[in-house]
């Protein structure tokens, strides 16, 4: 036998000891056995009468808890087991918060104890209520983005999406009586920074682990960052290759836009927001990273994500709304269909990795050489040709651009508004009889 979740062994009674009862009361319950060494071997105590009176007292008036204390003898050796049940209330050792985790006992300090409190309390993170805020501090392209997703998906009644701010703020119930939560201000106010560090995005084009060649920050409520990123690396960070299926035009990107855009929401849904980190999403040539901070709540695993699985959101506030704006499924499909949209384009799996205390997803694409960008400067590889074409011909003109370099015009067009942007092209003249002059 060895020491586990449920069960410590130790030689003689200290009063430290009560730390390991507040452990255990704050987590599943558990035996505390005196008397006996790490082995769990009886080698008895002589106070043991003594403690059977005392400790139910002394654990009374220090914790505040009732312990279940027995005496037991082995070979005529005492040791008294201390039973604990599991308490649906914070217990503290003189202002502390001791928890039982596998073998051992850690005190709560920062964020684990205030999710710890939350916990406690049935409440999550995102259900929080903030002061000294109200609805018409709130962004009305928020308000205008969620209706028109909503309407499209049908998931929630029309008469509640023509109702006022406030009326479909308690509709949604991001509310709590006239105080709104933390999820409403991440997902309708202009600027949730104001509030929580860290709480955007950030990419970044890699050429090695240490040569960042450019990246880019997502700022604003949490629609606005998930289309804004996906609109980024799109345009700037992936470059789409053109195949014709007989006289159809099809644009591919190296990765599933689907699969991209579900891994994103997931970051955004399941983060926690209290680490102060922002989502980071890393580009390679032949791969992309997406870290988000927080934990996979109990019992899920990574292994248990590759399988049908239950929804377990860390923000069931913000994965909510989402899913009325129909933006996710609320079935726990996400990484499901995220792999199943990787083997339609014949690309690895992507790799789940719960590491530095958040979730990571990765995608690959080894025969992928065209993803990301060259330089500061320009927007990449296209950007780079485009500047060489416009130079050999003032006159080209987009569609003969798309048409060399094999892209799509779309991604022509992205391209040449960088490249005026950063000042390295303008254009003479007007749409028609003017010319390119390169800078």
């Amino acid at each position: 036998m060895s020491e586990n979740q449920n069960t410590e062994w130790k030689v003689n009674w200290k009063d430290e000891y009560l730390k390991w009862i507040c452990g255990f009361a704050n987590a599943e319950g558990g035996k505390l056995e005196i008397g006996k060494d790490d082995s769990g071997n009886v080698i008895g105590i002589s106070n043991s009468k003594k403690l059977l009176e005392d400790l139910p007292n002394k654990v009374r008036d220090v914790l505040g808890i009732i312990i279940d204390v027995n005496l037991h003898t082995d070979n005529g050796k005492d040791w008294l087991s201390i039973g604990v049940e599991s308490y649906p209330f914070p217990v503290n050792y003189k202002g502390q918060f001791h928890y039982r985790s596998g073998s051992t006992k850690q005190e709560l300090k920062g964020r684990a104890l205030n999710k710890f409190l939350l916990d406690k309390q049935g409440k999550n993170w995102d259900s929080v209520p903030v002061p000294h805020v109200s609805v018409k501090d709130l962004s009305p392209s928020a308000f205008s983005y969620f209706k028109n997703q909503a309407t499209q998906t049908q998931r929630l009644d029309k008469s509640i999406l023509n109702k006022n701010r406030k009326t479909l703020i308690e509709k949604l119930r991001l509310n709590e009586k006239e105080y709104l939560k933390r999820a409403t201000l991440l997902l309708f106010h202009p600027d949730p920074e104001e509030f929580f560090t860290g709480a955007y995005i950030k990419i970044g084009y890699f050429r090695t682990e240490t040569d960042l060649r450019f990246q880019d920050e997502v700022h604003g409520y949490l629609f606005e960052q998930v289309e804004k990123t996906m609109e980024l690396l799109l345009s700037k960070y992936l470059e789409a290759q053109i195949r014709y299926q007989g006289i159809s035009r099809i644009e591919e990107f190296p990765y599933p836009e689907i699969a991209l855009r579900e891994a994103i929401l997931n970051a955004v849904a399941h983060k926690d927001y209290s680490s102060g980190n922002p989502i980071q999403i890393k580009v390679y040539d032949n791969h992309i990273t997406i870290w988000n901070a927080g934990e996979l709540p109990k019992p899920l695993t990574v292994k248990k994500l590759l399988v049908n699985h239950p929804s377990m959101p860390f923000n069931p506030d913000i994965a909510t709304t989402f899913f009325r704006a129909g933006l996710i499924e609320a079935w726990g499909r996400g990484t499901i269909k995220i792999i199943e949209e990787c083997k339609k384009l014949n690309l690895p799996p992507p790799v789940f990795t719960d590491e530095f205390s958040g979730l990571q997803v990765t995608f690959r694409n080894p025969q992928n050489k065209l993803s990301g960008k060259t330089s500061e400067k320009l927007s990449g590889k296209t950007s780079e040709k485009i500047l060489v074409l416009v130079g050999e011909n003032k006159n080209i003109t987009i569609a003969e651009l798309s048409q060399i370099i094999g892209v799509t015009e779309r991604t022509i067009e992205r391209n040449i508004q960088t490249l005026r942007k950063d000042k390295l092209l303008e254009r003479i003249g007007g749409a028609k009889g003017g010319h390119w002059r390169v800078l």
